[in-house]
């Protein structure tokens, strides 16, 4: 029955994570990952989540959003101060930010190499390391 796997999969994405489900949370859950990876701010998913009438606050879709993340679910991409995407597709992996229009598109981790990193504090370790091209239209000269 296709009708309930989507609520399925969502629903065992919280459980695996130990994220209570509740009402909220599993309705925004299907609205992340009931489809393919993607990017989305919290002004984004609060938008999907209004117009399948889902009644929430901006405010929980940041909590959720955050929850989510804490519990390896989702990946935050910051593209600058205030500015956050959150990410479906956890897996090592870059992106390209195209400022004029705001999209993300994901680089694969291969395609990118970082050399001579500096050695991270003392009592400290690098975790991850996050490459965001940023990609401006080409001028085209007139004449």
């Amino acid at each position: 029955m296709t009708g309930t796997r989507p609520f399925k999969h969502a629903l065992d994405r919280l459980q695996q994570a130990g994220l209570r489900p509740t009402r909220q949370r599993l309705a925004l859950a299907r609205l992340l990952f009931d489809k393919d990876d993607r990017h989305v701010t919290a002004e984004q998913l609060h938008g999907e989540a209004t117009g399948a009438e889902v009644r929430v606050s901006l405010a929980t879709v940041y909590n959720t959003l955050h929850q989510f993340t804490d519990a390896g679910l989702l990946r935050e991409v910051v593209v600058e101060a205030g500015r956050s995407y959150f990410d479906t597709n956890t897996a090592d992996h870059h992106h390209f930010f195209f400022e004029g229009s705001g999209n993300l598109q994901d680089i694969p981790s291969e395609s990118v190499t970082v050399t001579h990193l500096p050695m991270a504090p003392a009592g400290t370790k690098v975790a991850r390391v996050d490459v965001i091209i940023r990609l401006a239209p080409e001028e085209t000269s007139t004449g």
